[in-house]
């Protein structure tokens, strides 16, 4: 298995892609996709008539329009950007919340479709297929010996509701091939990974994105930790680059009383939107605690810059990443779609958080670097705040506007200055590619091993994270993971909990010596 080097997300922003591009942004009404219906012949449409018809090779205009499309946003700003057909289908399901398919998490290792886990209850759990088999045929569709690119991989397993596909797998704890006859159907794709008791009646809930089903999702987690008897309640908002700015408004009126503003657009023309907070508030006075980093982004800031605004809670980590313009999505009639900036957005005290991109895209997004050469991600007093624009919230607290939420208590990066590579790396995949291979090679080292057994047997074992390192240096990453050891072994630790126990499992491990969460559970006096 090799590993890409250039995968390896140096720059801070790299690990939210798919936030950056969502970022907050609304559904269009019919009457405003004027992108998608204004055929009008402009110079553009002549121009395109005339390579048509005039010029001496053929070309594919489609690519010529696409590219103009794409330079024409980028001297917008950041966010305004063009989807292309084959990247909009897959953007929108996720953003859905649900697809139609077999439900397996799987990767292509070396050669083959290997199935990390299946989905719980999901048609493949219920079909009988397991961890570690190998998909070897989709019907009579060869899947292995063959580099299949990831959408025509998924084309293959998806289908109609209801619809049969037979999978022809090898089976490597028994040495044989196996035919399942599995029936395809919705799958979740989850918005909220986690709604967990992590203290005396502290309960928390992680939120990886804001898509249509994130409230609903987190309005059950909420209601579940509630008749546990929790006080108080963390939201996890760290590395969510944002989403529906809808959902983020929704889950904010759970904690804010009638009428509180919650946020508020404004256009060109001027024309501003407040929306404030109802009365269907369901946790509006236990302790509310909000974790954000720099890749929190959009949606994200929304949410948390509502909390802070209105005095409703504490604000814990570092700096978000600073967007605060909103996009509008309009369809093209080829399923391509452009997400245009429509407005910007102001938190209650009126601070805008966008920062600035009039050096262009480039400067923007390296904005990223800057923290780390200035000590940022280590030191709250590396912050760069512009006095001018200093807000006050009800209860006399100053908050700062230009960049970003600055959190009231910052928490350090959990690495040793000058080994951020190391944190971003376990974020990345790379992690669950190495455990899959070590169970891969013997399941059965964890067979019949309960939970704390599990427990006991990797913290009295270093032969994991001396794998790990092997294992980075064979993908040609030559990293010091000694001087982050302890952060290491937790993410190992959590992974292999995840593929042998389940979900909720990784964050029992992650969140033990998360340095936010003991900062929460153990403030200092």
């Amino acid at each position: 298995m090799k590993f890409n080097s250039k995968y390896l997300p140096i720059v801070i922003g790299a690990t939210f892609a798919l936030g950056t591009i969502a970022g907050s942004f609304m559904n269009a009404p019919a009457s405003d996709q004027f992108l998608a219906k204004n055929y009008s012949k402009t110079k553009l449409n002549k121009l395109i008539d005339f390579i048509n018809t005039e010029y001496v090779d053929s070309v594919n205009t489609d690519s010529i329009v696409n590219l103009t499309v794409d330079n024409i946003l980028s001297k917008l700003d950041p966010h305004s950007v063009y989807i292309p057909p084959s990247e909009q289908a897959e953007v929108a399901e996720s953003m859905k919340g649900d697809f139609v398919g077999i439900g397996i998490n799987f990767y292509m290792y070396k050669d083959s479709v290997a199935i990390i886990k299946p989905v719980e209850n999901g048609p493949s759990a219920k079909a009988g297929l397991k961890s570690g088999d190998r998909i070897l045929y989709a019907g009579k569709t060869k899947l292995y010996g063959r580099r299949l690119p990831s959408d025509s991989l998924f084309s293959k397993l998806k289908g109609l509701q209801g619809s049969e596909i037979e999978l022809t797998v090898f089976r490597k704890s028994e040495k044989k091939k196996l035919k399942f006859k599995v029936k395809r159907d919705i799958i979740p794709i989850k918005s909220v990974d986690a709604s967990i008791m992590i203290g005396n009646k502290i309960g928390y809930i992680k939120i990886n994105r804001f898509a249509e089903t994130t409230f609903n999702e987190f309005k059950t987690g909420l209601t579940r930790l509630k008749e546990k008897g929790i006080q108080s309640l963390v939201i996890d908002l760290r590395d969510n680059g944002g989403g529906y700015m809808e959902e983020a408004i929704a889950i904010a009126d759970e904690f804010l009383k009638d009428k509180q503003l919650i946020v508020f657009t404004k256009s060109k023309n001027g024309s501003t939107e407040k929306t404030y907070a109802t009365k269907a508030g369901s946790f509006e006075t236990g302790k509310v605690y909000v974790l954000i980093n720099e890749n929190s982004a959009s949606a994200s800031e929304i949410l948390a810059g509502a909390i802070q605004d209105n005095d409703r809670g504490t604000i814990v980590g570092r700096r978000s990443f600073g967007k605060g313009l909103v996009q509008r999505e309009m369809d093209f009639n080829d399923g391509s779609a452009v997400r245009l900036t429509v407005a910007r957005y102001y938190t209650p005290t009126g601070r805008s958080i966008q920062k600035p991109y009039k050096k262009g895209n480039e400067e923007y997004f390296k904005e990223s670097e800057a923290r780390l050469r200035t000590g940022e991600l280590y030191a709250k007093d590396s912050i760069k705040v512009a006095d001018s624009l200093k807000f006050k919230t009800p209860k006399g607290k100053i908050v700062y506007g230009g960049g970003g939420i600055v959190p009231d208590v910052f928490v350090p990066m959990e690495a040793e200055h000058g080994n951020e590579n190391v944190a971003y790396l376990l974020q990345t995949g790379i992690v669950g590619h190495f455990v899959f291979e070590e169970l891969d090679k013997n399941r059965n080292a964890f067979a019949g091993l309960s939970f704390s057994e599990f427990l006991a047997k990797m913290k009295t074992s270093d032969v994991y994270f001396k794998k790990f390192k092997n294992y980075i240096l064979m993908t040609g990453l030559d990293l010091k993971l000694e001087k982050t050891k302890s952060l290491v072994d937790r993410y190992i630790t959590a992974e292999f909990a995840r593929q042998l126990y389940g979900e909720i499992y990784y964050y029992d491990v992650i969140l033990k010596d998360d340095a936010m969460i003991k900062t929460i559970l153990n403030p200092k006096k």
